[in-house]
């Protein structure tokens, strides 16, 4: 089995992104602690539509 792939793309845009995140939460708290509470509403809010509000689903 070869596992020499890159990562996919979105796993590596989610890493930029929360490498970004961390970066601005740690030279500016306020800021850090507002984009903390964005990420979690938008967090809640994709699980919440992918299941349809039922919880999440079995395999």
């Amino acid at each position: 089995m070869n596992n020499s792939s890159p990562l996919p793309s979105h796993i590596l845009l989610l890493l930029l992104a929360g490498g970004f995140v961390a970066y601005i939460a740690y030279v500016h708290p306020a800021v850090g602690v507002a984009l903390l509470v964005a990420a979690g509403v938008v967090t809640l809010l994709y699980v919440l539509m992918n299941t349809g509000g039922n919880g999440p689903t079995s395999p």
